[in-house]
């Protein structure tokens, strides 16, 4: 790894496209950056920001049921957070120390982020986790 972060683009199904632009969700809006020291996850107007050595694992899952995962969405079952742009894959990140993500205020703060990036297992397989489901 260098310092030049390296991104992993969303992956976007066709039919959620036009809802996903209405609240700022785009191509060139969202994305997952990885680098020595840091990830960062841009989806649209939300961003999440956290050391690397705050991520426990990550893992390859899906397919997904759309209600579950397109748009913004906090788990209610475990206070997780999921950037869904696409039911076909994505990778869940675990952290360490719950992180801010959904609130300009930082609360409430997550223990894990769901992103459905276009290369789920590569980026798994980057952040140290299994790259299969």
């Amino acid at each position: 790894m260098t310092d030049v972060p390296i991104r992993f683009p969303f992956r976007f199904d066709a039919a959620f496209r036009p809802a996903l632009v209405l609240v700022g969700v785009r191509p060139a809006t969202a994305w997952v950056a990885v680098d020595d020291r840091d990830l960062e996850i841009r989806y649209g107007p939300w961003r999440l920001r956290t050391g690397r050595d705050n991520v426990l694992g990550a893992e390859v899952g899906g397919p997904y049921r759309w209600w579950r995962v397109i748009g913004p969405r906090l788990s209610l079952a475990d206070g997780g957070v999921s950037f869904g742009s696409s039911a076909q894959a994505g990778v869940c990140v675990r952290f360490g120390v719950p992180v801010p993500a959904l609130a300009p205020a930082g609360w409430p703060r997550h223990p894990a982020a769901t992103v459905t990036v276009a290369d789920p297992a590569a980026l798994a397989r980057l952040l140290g986790g299994p790259d299969l489901p």
